[in-house]
C-alpha cells in the first residue's frame, strides 16, 4: 500500500473536481477550509402552528364529504331515501356545482361550460344504460365481502386523494391530475358500484351512482375553486360542512360519529401540533460535497 509522508515538501493542495491525485496528498485529502462552506438547515421551512392547522382543514373537509356520501348510502340501503328523492338531490347538486364554478372561476368561458355540460350529458346517458348491468353485477358475491371491500376502497381513496388539488383539471389549469388521484378516483367508483349493486331496482342504482360520481368527481373541483377564490369563504364552507356531517352521523350511528370526531381532531389538531414539535429535530447539512444543481430552466 502506498503511504504519504506528511513531512515531505509538496505543492499546495487545491480543490479540484477532476484531475486525479495531487502529488503528496491521498485521494481523499481535505484541508482545513473544507467545512467552511458547510450550511445547516438552508432549505428547512419554519412552519407556524396556526397555518398548518388552517391547511389541514382541506383534509377534514373532504373526509366530511366522504362521510356524507357513506351516510346517504346507508339511508338508501335502509330504504329511508327513495330513488325519486335521490334524483332530485342529484339535480340540485349538479346545478349548485355549476353555479359555484360560474361565481368562483372568472376563466370559465361559455365554450368550456358547454363542453362540461356536453360531457356530463354523455356521462349521464351512459350511466343510465349501464345501470341494469350494475344492478346484477355482484349478485353472486356475499354482502359481507361487499361491505369489507367497500370500506377498504374508501380507505384507499382517502389515502391517495390529492387534497391540495382537484380530481379533474380545473378551468385554466395547465397540468392534469396525478396518477395517485386517478387511482383514488377509480377506488371510489368501484366502491360506488359495489354499494349500488345491493339496491332493489335499477333506478335506485342509477340515482345512487349519479350521486356518488357527482360527489367524487366534482366536489374536489368545487372545493378547489372556492379555496382559490377566497380562503375566508373556504373556511366558512368547511366549518359548515363539518358541522352538518357531524350532525348527520350522530343521528345515523353513535360509533360512526365518535370515530369521525376523533379523526377530525387528530387531523386538524394533533397532527399539526405533532409536525411542529418534531420540526425542531430536523437537521439538514449542505456543503461542497453536494451534487451541483442547475440555476436555470433547461427547457429555456
Amino acid at each position: 500500500m502506498e503511504t504519504y509522508d506528511q513531512d515531505r515538501p509538496c505543492q499546495k493542495w487545491k480543490k479540484k473536481a477532476y484531475g486525479g491525485i495531487q502529488p503528496g496528498y491521498p485521494d481523499n485529502h481535505t484541508d482545513s477550509t473544507f467545512l467552511q462552506e458547510m450550511i445547516t438547515n438552508a432549505n428547512v421551512v419554519k412552519r407556524d402552528l396556526s397555518k398548518v392547522i388552517l391547511d389541514s382543514i382541506s383534509i377534514s373537509q373532504y373526509v366530511s364529504v366522504v362521510s356524507l356520501v357513506v351516510s346517504i348510502w346507508t339511508h338508501t340501503l335502509n330504504s329511508k331515501i327513495d330513488e325519486h328523492t335521490l334524483l332530485k338531490l342529484d339535480i340540485f347538486l349538479l346545478a349548485l356545482a355549476f353555479l359555484v364554478l360560474l361565481v368562483t372561476s372568472p376563466s370559465l368561458s361559455l365554450h368550456l361550460l358547454m363542453k362540461y355540460f356536453l360531457n356530463i350529458s354523455f356521462f349521464i346517458s351512459g350511466l343510465y344504460v349501464l345501470a341494469p348491468i350494475y344492478h346484477t353485477l355482484t349478485r353472486s358475491i356475499s354482502s359481507d365481502s361487499i361491505w369489507a371491500l367497500t370500506v377498504s376502497l374508501l380507505v384507499i381513496h382517502l389515502f391517495l386523494h390529492n387534497y391540495s388539488g382537484s380530481t379533474i383539471r380545473p378551468p385554466g389549469a395547465l397540468n392534469n391530475p396525478k396518477l395517485t388521484s386517478n387511482i383514488s378516483l377509480n377506488a371510489s367508483i368501484v366502491a360506488s358500484v359495489l354499494i349500488a349493486s345491493r339496491l332493489p331496482s335499477w333506478l335506485h342504482v342509477f340515482a345512487i351512482m349519479l350521486f356518488s360520481l357527482q360527489v367524487f368527481l366534482f366536489a374536489p373541483l368545487v372545493m378547489f375553486c372556492i379555496k382559490k377564490y377566497s380562503f375566508r369563504v373556504h373556511l366558512v364552507f368547511s366549518f359548515v360542512l363539518v358541522g352538518v356531517t357531524l350532525t348527520v352521523t350522530y343521528q345515523l350511528h353513535r360509533l360512526f360519529f365518535g370515530t369521525l370526531l376523533v379523526l377530525m381532531v387528530f387531523i386538524s389538531v394533533i397532527c399539526p401540533y405533532w409536525l411542529i414539535r418534531i420540526q425542531e429535530y430536523k437537521f439538514e447539512i449542505n456543503g461542497p460535497w453536494d451534487e451541483a444543481k442547475l440555476c436555470f430552466d433547461i427547457t429555456e
